[in-house]
């Protein structure tokens, strides 16, 4: 099976990671996995007076900062992951990358970073759950 698992470094990401690691079914050796996170895009205002590089750094540090401790963590467990991340709006980003590679499955914790955002335009995994073609396992 091929498994997204989308990541943002909260408290949520470490209850997805141990309830992946509880469940042989999801958690095998046969299965093919990559971990996804999504960097918010930064103001272009905001782009624009810092510079493309300076930029483009943030974002490659900002991923590493989620997707190196999860992987790390698929590594411990002999269950190596492709890591990839993206720049742009969360749920749709991860929706679109779900649908256009072909998962079988979807899976990423309930609640994570933006507790303002999920004020003013709803939580990232139901943009998911709205967006996305695959099938989405949410940990709670």
């Amino acid at each position: 099976m091929k498994i997204l698992l989308a990541v943002d470094g909260s408290h949520y990401t470490k209850k997805m990671l141990a309830y992946l690691a509880t469940h042989e079914e999801l958690y095998s050796a046969a299965n093919d996995y990559t971990v996804l996170t999504v960097q918010p895009q930064i103001p272009h205002r905001a782009r624009a007076a810092v510079g493309k590089a300076v930029v483009e750094g943030y974002y490659a540090e900002e991923a590493e900062k989620v997707l190196g401790p999860v992987c790390k963590f698929m590594d411990r467990h002999d269950r190596p992951a492709k890591s990839v991340w993206k720049v742009g709006h969360i749920g749709e980003t991860i929706a679109k990358f779900a649908d256009a590679g072909g998962y079988d499955l979807v899976v990423m914790g309930s609640h994570g970073h933006g507790t303002l955002t999920n004020l003013v335009m709803g939580s990232v995994a139901t943009q998911v759950l709205a967006n996305c073609k695959v099938p989405v396992l949410l940990v709670r």
